[in-house]
């Protein structure tokens, strides 16, 4: 199969493949998706086939209006309405519970619930209004590895596989949307994965508390939501997370154990450890927000086999804000371990 790159003057072909039940890959604020019609089994079946992805983890399904998830839904929790006309579209996945068979068993992972979202990208936007279905859509790579945040990341990991790639250059955010589970009217509102839209700016609207489920998902569990076992997006090269203090001697042992070492970090960590490295990816600037955009670029770029890298070292920043969800993909790529002295 040849893999077409689709442009912003070829959408209505790239709908009419997704209608029809081909994989299209798409373009969001967060990381690319790939898509498939969430109303043909067969076609979702594919999408765990081409990822490798088990078919316990639910979908995702994107939608392009609120007007669509009444589709599957007629219980919403109290605070949807608030929610939805504040962050939609936009980075925030909404679970509720569907109505019984509203939706096939192979999206939801078997579960009573569904996820559902509308992303912040025009041209997506386009093409699910024009296949005037929803799709499913898990990041666009294979099952584990660090999630594309361009056509080139989808192209490497999929061509071959997958009919087309709507290209839509680099996204924006680079992590995946925030998670909050709504499927209990009368439960407050759970953040299940953390992304762009915080706890804070959720309460800041809701005037109501959210909680934040920190569980671990294991191997032998099946996930309310994507993204919440407790390694994920790991390139194959090892990953160590390293703590501010801690860069002098974990470059120094590096070197000690004759590693060919990697690093990925902002230009005050990189000047300063990049003559006594292999090599290095540098974030554009020192902020969270450079860090989470870069941190799937950077994992992928250190983790070519022409670079040979036993190891790399990740820079962490602080557990709040936008940096919670930066943090919760890293430790997930490294498998929960820093370096320690």
């Amino acid at each position: 199969m040849e893999t077409k790159i689709y442009d912003g003057t070829q959408l209505v072909e790239a709908a009419q493949e997704l209608k029809k039940g081909n994989l299209v890959a798409f373009p969001t604020e967060t990381v690319y998706g790939l898509g498939a019609n969430a109303l043909l089994p067969d076609s979702v079946k594919q999408v765990f086939t081409v990822k490798g992805r088990p078919q316990d983890n639910p979908l995702i399904v994107h939608v392009a209006s609120f007007e669509q998830v009444k589709a599957y839904v007629d219980n919403f929790h109290p605070a949807t309405e608030k929610i939805v006309k504040n962050f939609w579209p936009g980075p925030l996945t909404l679970i509720f519970k569907i109505k019984k068979d509203s939706l096939p068993s192979i999206v939801t992972g078997g579960l009573s619930t569904a996820a559902f979202r509308m992303p912040d990208n025009t041209k997506t936007l386009e093409v699910i209004r024009t296949a005037g279905v929803p799709i499913v859509g898990p990041s666009a790579n294979t099952s584990g590895k660090p999630s594309p945040t361009t056509a080139k990341h989808v192209y490497h990991d999929l061509h071959g596989k997958i009919t087309g790639i709507v290209d839509d250059g680099a996204t924006r955010i680079g992590v995946e949307s925030t998670v909050i589970d709504l499927s209990d009217p009368t439960a407050d509102p759970m953040i299940l994965r953390p992304g762009a839209v915080t706890k804070e700016a959720l309460e800041a609207v809701i005037k109501k508390p959210v909680t934040i489920d920190r569980h671990l998902v294991q191997a032998d569990e099946t996930p309310k939501a994507p993204g919440m076992k407790y390694k994920h997006y790991s390139p194959d090269t090892r990953v160590l997370m390293v703590e501010n203090d801690d860069w002098e001697a974990a470059v120094e042992w590096a070197k000690d154990q004759h590693f060919r070492t990697g690093v990925l970090a902002g230009p005050t960590i990189v000047e300063n450890v990049r003559e006594s490295v292999a090599a290095t990816y540098m974030y554009q600037d020192d902020s969270v927000t450079a860090a989470t955009k870069g941190l799937f670029a950077g994992l992928r770029g250190l983790d070519e086999k022409k670079l040979a890298l036993d190891l790399i070292f990740v820079q962490v920043v602080p557990e709040e804000g936008l940096g919670i969800a930066y943090m919760n993909r890293l430790k997930k790529a490294a498998g929960q371990n820093y370096f320690k002295k």
